[in-house]
């Protein structure tokens, strides 16, 4: 977050820009909009939404001072926390042509005191059902993390400190200080499904979701609601987190008379999702999955005399798919009765491959740290303790995160843990796993115990490292300055123009005319002519090999679109359909630089390719520039 450095007097104003891709107008429309306010004696705060995410977020301290607050955005902002401030809303293009005039208007403007209904600014812009299940996916995850580690690591030191192995697994004494603190994780546990369901359906359907979510949440962990001893898990969390969101979402649509709208997403919205969520996974979901577990628990117990190594792939692959789900508990279970039945092989073979996919999701964070984010490099160090304790649940902030290349890693891994479990006999007397069974003389063969655990260790946080990769860009530059054209005619038209860019610079892509055509498909909506004789036309394809810049100064101008002033600097920004964000904040520094009259000046100054591929790389990177040598390609 900015701010100006204007008189405590001068009034102050809060701005949020955003534009549907994120790359280049958001931080273009803050850096006009910071300039603006310098010039008129305003103090301002700005908010972006970018690709790369929020930045600069208003605190509520911020909020209670601003006298206005302004929206430039082509994409939906929440209007809530601005309840009685004077806003002005208008598209992104406004604030970077316009920005002295946006920023007078607001201090006039009418205070906002909430609508039901949406004008075409504030129309939500349509994600595929993907992108908006991931976003959710990732909200819920989020909150979810300090619920895990807290629980997780508070009934592993009660457990290490004051826990005892006895037949029926690991006992803490009732009057002990340390079954206070397993209670404490205990609890913190009991609040991880519901918090997961609850900030998904947030996600989906915003603030109206947090209940219901929260609520059919609990559901999904009370199997005692549909008939089931295991309950549904983190996935029946995920289940009733998605439900949840679109049926209040449905609902948050119906239009209603402006007297009944104020209590309608506190009252009518959570009643009514609850009702409907809940009642269809206690009478429609849990039931049938009740029937499967039971199903599935008499089979295991059928097949377990014939071949302990299919039983310990079945149970170790069970007990790593779901890390404490309904899957888990029964295979969970089923190892547990096989104790009471004087078998203690089965709970060895669990007791093996619970441990496997909270060490290898550790392992795999600590290994490739730069792959991952911080919030999942801080789980990943969590999940190697909560491993040791045999805590399975300790994976799952990375499983749902990354379920494509989690899940099926902890599946391989756990099941070569427990099918090689089952072959060394390893054994396990209580009803517990992890490490620290064998460490307190739980187990019977130790060493066969602890070689099972490895090997599926070493599968599992090798594929997950295998199918992350596959994701990664190695060894490519974030952004590459591909291709500087001076003084060069390369059309006389904003069209003629971007193929010409697309054209030159068709080394980095794979498809030159999809990339052309994303590129002249975005132009069709809005222009990308954002003033000051400067074009930043992009593309966001599948035909991008790597993401890319070009730039071309423009020797007799080019009429970028009808009404503007001819363009004199024309930037190509290409970036692949799975752009990762860090190259996105290399690229916001070039939006807001470009609204610089020295950093234009110093351009159209330019006597060479390489001087202007310096001009541009000084200020795409931080440290010693990057690539700097692949600016200077023949135009």
């Amino acid at each position: 977050m900015r701010t100006m450095s204007t008189t405590e007097s001068s009034p102050l104003i809060l701005a949020i820009t955003a534009c549907p891709t994120g790359i280049a107008h958001t931080y273009m429309a803050a850096e006009n909009l910071e300039a603006a306010a310098q010039e008129l004696g305003y103090r301002i705060k700005i908010e972006t939404h970018g690709s790369i995410g929020v930045e600069g977020a208003f605190s509520k301290q911020d909020i209670e001072e601003a006298d206005a607050i302004v929206i430039g955005a082509d994409t939906v902002i929440s209007k809530d926390r601005f309840h009685g401030k004077r806003l002005e809303a208008t598209g992104v293009d406004e604030a970077i042509k316009h920005p002295k005039e946006l920023l007078s208007r607001s201090l006039s403007a009418s205070r906002w005191e909430g609508s039901s209904e949406k004008t075409e600014e504030e129309a939500p812009r349509k994600n595929s059902v993907g992108q908006t299940l991931y976003k959710a996916l990732m909200n819920g995850v989020s909150h979810m993390i300090p619920f895990v580690v807290t629980g997780g690591l508070l009934i592993a030191v009660a457990l290490s400190i004051g826990g005892t192995p006895t037949p029926e697994g690991m006992a803490i004494p009732e009057d002990s200080f340390w079954n206070t603190v397993n209670e404490l994780g205990a609890l913190a546990f009991s609040l991880m499904v519901p918090v997961l369901s609850g900030y998904i359906a947030v996600g989906i359907a915003d603030r109206p979701g947090l209940a219901p979510g929260l609520i059919t949440g609990l559901i999904a962990t009370t199997g005692s609601l549909y008939g089931s001893e295991a309950g549904a898990g983190f996935l029946g969390g995920i289940v009733t987190g998605i439900l949840s969101g679109y049926v209040a979402l449905a609902i948050k649509k119906i239009p209603v008379h402006k007297f009944i709208a104020p209590i309608w997403p506190i009252i009518v919205i959570p009643i009514f999702t609850t009702l409907i969520v809940g009642l269809i996974f206690i009478l429609l979901i849990g039931a049938p999955v009740s029937a499967a577990f039971e199903a599935m628990t008499n089979y295991l117990a059928g097949m377990q005399g014939s071949s302990v190594i299919v039983l310990g792939l079945i149970l170790g692959a069970m007990i790593a798919f779901d890390m404490g789900g309904p899957f888990n508990k029964t295979a969970f279970l089923f190892g547990g009765g096989m104790i009471a039945a004087g078998n203690a092989a089965p709970m060895g073979m669990a007791a093996c491959a619970i441990a496997v996919p909270p060490l290898a999701v550790g392992v795999a964070t600590l290994l490739r740290r730069r792959w991952f984010t911080k919030a999942e490099k801080d789980a990943g160090i969590a999940a190697l303790f909560m491993g040791f304790f045999g805590i399975t649940e300790g994976a799952i902030p990375l499983a749902a995160a990354r379920p494509l290349q989690v899940i099926p890693a902890n599946v391989a891994g756990g099941a070569v843990a427990g099918a090689l479990a089952g072959l060394f006999g390893a054994q396990d007397h209580v009803m517990h796993g992890g490490p620290i069974v064998a460490v307190l003389g739980a187990v019977d063969n130790v060493v066969g115990f602890f070689i099972a655990m490895l090997a599926g260790i070493v599968v599992c946080a090798g594929l997950i490292l295998l199918l992350v990769g596959l994701t990664q860009r190695k060894d490519k530059p974030l952004v590459a300055v591909d291709t500087i054209s001076l003084d060069k005619d390369l059309g006389s038209s904003s069209e003629e123009v971007i193929r010409s860019m697309v054209k030159l610079t068709s080394a980095r892509m794979s498809d030159a005319e999809a990339v052309a055509s994303a590129a002249l498909k975005r132009e069709s909506t809005r222009s990308t002519g954002v003033g000051h004789g400067v074009a930043i036309p992009h593309a966001r394809s599948a035909g991008v090999k790597v993401p890319t810049l070009a730039f071309a100064r423009l020797p007799h101008g080019v009429t970028w679109a009808e009404g503007e002033d001819p363009t004199t600097l024309a930037f190509l920004i290409a970036v692949p359909d799975n752009a990762g964000k860090q190259h996105l904040k290399l690229l916001s520094k070039l939006a807001r630089n470009i609204m610089k009259e020295d950093f234009r000046a110093q351009l159209h100054g330019a006597k060479t390719r390489k001087e202007a591929a310096d001009i541009i790389s000084q200020v795409l990177s931080p440290a010693p520039a990057t690539d700097k040598a692949a600016a200077t390609t023949q135009a």
